[in-house]
Order: structure tokens, then sequence, then C-alpha cells
């Protein structure tokens, strides 16, 4: 789907096409150049200030206003927003920003009869089609409210499931469950395929029809083993006997705001993120409490650097609601983001003791600790993750395996090896795990040939993975199969042309087959590259003394011996 955002003279300009006084003209260049740069780093707090500041002294500048616009409109500010949206419809002044603000600020306020006399909004044959439907369900012309979201589905272009799944909506926010039922089942002939929303909508309205274990089936049938902490609530309510409310659209208001999530959904990894937050954040203005554009839109600004914000936004979401863990694990990711380790660990470890219950919490804290290289705390964590774990299926594996990359750094290689083998036991042929195990048997002189199997699987799997190569080159170089050696070692650093480990592996690799000023220039470079201080004064004494000596002082065994023992 197209981005539905133009917004040429501004776009120009903060890719430095048009000069600056195309946009501050006679006013403060200063406070325009500042929001420049803000608007182009999505700093939209900053941006808002200097655009604010910038039209003080060039109140007539269309471009500074849509500026302003957007930028209050990204911040969730729409109320600020909409004085600007008349400023420049008054101007005559074409912008599909101020037309959504504007379409957003009508619909809270139940204003259908205005949306329904501006007529098409601009935004595109979809939104405006949309729009117009549900504000004749808000003014009370159902007849007419039904008709065109029949005249969407019958247009061709694609529409035809938007119309169809709005149209149930519609009918089940009228207390037409049947009808709602029947679109979404496909029992009128039509199939229909739905997001998340769209599945918890039906779930509700086959409750309403009592019929709730056919809305567990669907449920099932929709999310098998990938359904998330909410559906799991939904199936337990339903599984308890609960008639479930129908709220996912429950007026036109309502409506209108599942419009823009749906949009927002389908853009969503596939569009701009700037107009896909203005989707965003229109559905939360209609709908504050919606917890999936809550969610979205917070994902969003972490994407683009805004880590205090999506913090601010990820905080909204209450602790009553089944996704209130989700959000607190994505507010102490975007705590951390933003430099703010200990506070990311206090949320974790503060949601630990009041979601004790759930695994995911218990894996998220595990993986903080062990970034934190914490990781006595980080096999606590994993062992309360891996208890709460009734029979280990095919997805656990990465329980075992991270709790077995933090024995492995603890020394305690029995259990380090009993969780890789545990995750290989779920998993058989996961490239981590094989590369990981198999790296650590050569690194430990011990099963290399079972090693050099495991690291050929992982190689076959991931062929582009740096990383996975070297761990292949390394095997060779363990085995004494030095020439084997080379062509992988080059090529793992090719891929990862400025870590240390695989530079420092290339040296010593050509140290082996007698390529020796090529191996002191690549310990030269991995020591460039910020190695941990005992990588470096290894490499360092290797540059001093050579490898040969090096190996004798650690009492290993000479390269020579290594590779005859192989001839």
């Amino acid at each position: 789907m197209a981005n539905f955002l133009t917004r040429p003279v501004l776009a120009l300009a903060l890719a430095g096409l048009v000069p600056a006084a195309t946009l501050a003209q006679d006013g403060d260049p200063g406070a325009y150049l500042a929001a420049r740069v803000a608007a182009a780093s999505s700093d939209y707090r900053a941006a808002s200030d200097w655009f604010t500041r910038a039209l003080a002294d060039d109140p007539a500048n269309q471009a500074l206003v849509e500026g302003a616009l957007i930028s209050a409109f990204s911040l969730g500010e729409i109320d600020k927003a909409v004085p600007l949206a008349h400023r420049l419809v008054e101007a005559k002044a074409p912008s599909q920003p101020a037309a959504l603000v504007l379409l957003a600020d009508r619909a809270q306020r139940q204003d259908f009869e205005a949306i329904l006399k501006g007529g098409p909004t601009g935004l595109g044959p979809l939104v405006d089609k949309l729009a117009m439907a549900w504000a004749a369900l808000g003014a009370g012309r159902m007849s007419e409210a039904l008709a065109a979201f029949d005249g969407i589905a019958q247009a061709g272009d694609g529409l035809e499931a938007f119309g169809l799944y709005h149209k149930a909506l519609a009918l089940a926010a009228a207390g037409d469950f049947e009808g709602a039922d029947a679109i979404l089942t496909g029992s009128d002939g039509r199939t229909l395929h739905v997001m998340r929303r769209g599945s918890i909508a039906h779930a509700q309205i086959l409750s309403q029809l009592d019929r709730n274990a056919d809305a567990i089936a669907m449920l099932d049938r929709s999310f098998g083993a990938d359904a998330d902490a909410g559906i799991d609530a939904l199936k337990a309510r339903l599984g308890a006997g609960e008639k479930l409310t129908y709220d996912v659209a429950r007026n036109a208001t309502e409506g209108m705001a599942e419009i823009f999530f749906t949009l927002a959904g389908a853009l969503s990894g596939e569009g701009d993120d700037g107009s896909t937050l203005l989707y965003a954040r229109t559905t939360i203005h209609l709908r504050p409490d919606h917890t999936e554009a809550l969610l979205l839109t917070a994902q969003i600004l972490d994407n683009e650097g805004q880590h205090q914000l999506a913090s601010e936004t990820y905080a909204r979401i209450p602790t009553s609601d089944p996704m209130f863990f989700v959000a607190e694990i994505g507010r102490a990711d975007a705590l951390r983001a933003d430099g703010k380790t200990e506070a990311s660990l206090e949320v974790l470890q503060g949601l630990a003791r009041s979601r004790a219950d759930l695994m995911q919490v218990h894996l998220a804290l595990g993986d903080a600790l062990r970034r934190e290289e914490r990781y006595a705390d980080a096999v606590a964590a994993y062992d309360a993750a891996i208890a709460r774990v009734e029979a280990p299926e095919r997805q656990h594996w990465p329980l075992y395996y991270s709790r077995g990359i933090c024995h492995e750094r603890l020394s305690h290689w029995a259990e380090a090896e009993a969780d890789f083998r545990k995750a290989l036991a779920l998993n058989p042929d996961e490239p981590q795990v094989l590369n990981y195990l198999g790296y650590s048997f050569v690194d430990r002189g011990q099963n290399l040939e079972e090693a050099l199997s495991m690291i050929e699987r992982a190689v076959a799997a991931r062929p582009e993975s740096g990383y996975i190569i070297d761990s292949l080159a390394w095997a060779y170089f363990r085995l004494g199969r030095y020439q084997d050696a080379v062509e992988p070692m080059e090529k793992a650093s090719l891929l990862e042309p400025v870590d240390p480990i695989v530079t420092d592996h290339l040296g010593d690799v050509y140290w082996a087959v007698g390529r020796k000023l090529e191996a002191r220039f690549q310990w030269r470079r991995a020591l460039s590259f910020d190695p941990e201080e005992k990588e470096a004064e290894r490499i360092r004494r290797k540059l001093a003394v050579g490898l040969d000596a090096l190996l004798a002082e650690e009492g290993a065994k000479p390269l020579s011996v290594a590779e005859s023992a192989n001839d």
C-alpha cells in the first residue's frame, strides 16, 4: 500500500533539495534549521517546539504550518494539530495530514453529519469510503451504511476484504451477531481472512451467540501454537463459560478507529514508519484504550530512536490488560536502548515478581541479565522460566540455549553441554546451537569430529554467516587441517571485516601455513578492532614472539604436531 502522506515541500527541504528560504523566508532561520534537523531525526518533541518558534516569526508559511502539524500529530497531540489543520484548509493548501487530523477530530467529537457533508477527504478511496460508511452509521442511517460497505466489497481493486470486515463490525455494533458471523466465517460464500483483532471480534461475536466452543476452535485454527497472552486469556474466559462482551467496535467512532488500525497494521513493516505512526496515533485518539495501537505506536517510536516517547506509550497500557507484560518488556527494552540499564532491569525484576507465573517474563529477565554479563543471575532467571514449561516443545529451545551460554561463561561446562544438547534435542537443526556447541568443543579440544559435523550442518543452514564460517575454519585449524582452513577463514573475514576474533583467527591460520607477514598484519588489524583485554594481551604476545612461541609458553601442542597427527 502506498504512503498516503505526501509532503513535497517539507520533504524536499528536509532532504536539502530546496533552500532554507523556501520555508524560513524572512523568519528565524535558526528555528527553521533546528526544526529541520529534529524532523529529519524523528525527534518529534523538539521538532514541534522549533516549528512553533519558526511559525511565530512567519505565521503564513504553509510548509512550516504543516511541519508543526505533523510533529504535533506524531506526538499524539491531535488537539494541538487541529487549529493548524484549519489554517491550512482556510489557506486552501492541500494537505493530507491536515485532512486526517480534521477527520479524526470530527469522528472523536461524533460530528458525523460534518463528515458526510464534507465529502471526500483526499486521503484515498479506501479511507474515504470506509469513513463515509461509518459516518452514516453514526448518523443513524444504518441502511445507507450497509450499502456503502457493500459498495466497497464489490468495487474490486483489492478492497473486498476491507468492505466485508468493516461491514461485519458494523453489524455486530448494531447487535446483528448472526449477520456478522456469516461474513466472518465465509458462510455467505466469500472467504474472509482477518488479522488478530478480527479474530478477537469473531470470538466475541460467537460468544454472544452462545457458541464459546466454536470460538475456541476458531482461535485454535487461527493461532495454533503461536497464540499470545491476550489470545490465551480470551480462550481461558471462553473455556470458563463466560459470555464475552463485543467491544472491538461498539459504535461509529470506534469503527473509525478500526479503519486506521487496519491500515496501520497493513503498512507496518512494509511502508513508511511516519505514515504508519500517524494511522496508529489516529486510532488512539479515537480509542485511547486500543492496546494493539498503543503497542504498535511504541514499537515504531522505539525503532525511530525515540525511546523516551516509546517508554511513555508502553506505560499507558494498564496492569489489568493481558498484554501488560508485553508492554513492560517493551518498556524495559526502550529504557535499555536509552542507556537506562538499571531502570530497565528494575522493570523486568518487578514484572518477574508481579507476574511470576509467566515463562516469557523470566526469559526476558534472563536475556537482559545475560546481556549485562550477570551470568549467575541470568541462570536463576532461566531456571524460573524453564520451571514454568510443563512439557518442553520445539519452540522452547532458546531457553536451554541461553542458559547453556551462561553456564559456559561461568565455566560450568557439564551443565552447559547438557543445555545445548537439550536445545538440539528439541530443535536438531538449529544453526545457532550447532555452531555454539561445535565451536565450544573445538575451543576445548574435545569431540573434534563431532564438532566439525555440527559446524558443517550450521554452515549449510547459514552459508553467509561470518561467525559460523569462522567456526568451520577454526575447527579445521584445531584438527591440523591448516590449508583447508584458509578459504573459509578468508570468507569469514570478508563477512565480518571488523570483528577482532575473526581477524585474529585469520592471522593464526596464515601463520600456520607459513604466511607470517600476512599473519602479523591481521593481528595488528585485530588489535585495532578493540578486542577484550585478555585477548588483546595474547595478540600482542603473538606479535612479539610469534604463534609457535606463544603456544609453547601456554603448554599447547605445537602446530607441526597437530598437523602431522592428521596427515
